[in-house]
């Protein structure tokens, strides 16, 4: 299936729901820097996709899917600390971290599936 738009990819998509539920999470947290972390960095998960993939080169858009990988990585630590903190429950920290790791999971395909085939020096060797 060939993406048309950026929101018909599954990666987009998923980064939408997991930003959306950090900000319902959050929403009313009286801790503004902590909560202006984790919101940016959920946004700029599902910005990250939506930039590069508008750039439309195959080395930009790879660019901007690994500045959201690391995104999610930057939700992860953020919702381990909330724990620490006692800003979120358990159950909702578990949840929320499988999603981030999800889509992690899901950029890295796309990331894989754009990449082109690496040629290494034996196969080179064994097909001249």
């Amino acid at each position: 299936m060939r993406i048309e738009r950026f929101e018909d990819a599954i990666a987009w998509q998923k980064a939408k729901l997991l930003c959306v539920e950090i900000y319902k999470v959050f929403e009313s947290s009286k801790d503004l820097g902590f909560k202006d972390q984790i919101s940016r960095a959920a946004v700029s998960i599902m910005n990250n996709i939506a930039e590069g993939f508008e750039r439309k080169g195959i080395k930009e858009f790879a660019y901007f899917l690994y500045v959201s990988k690391g995104s999610c990585g930057e939700v992860r630590s953020m919702l381990i600390l909330a724990k620490e903190l006692n800003k979120i429950s358990d159950e909702k920290q578990k949840e929320l971290i499988a999603l981030a790791e999800e889509v992690s999971k899901i950029i890295s395909g796309l990331i894989k599936s754009i990449s082109p085939p690496k040629i290494s020096l034996k196969n080179l060797k064994t097909s001249l």
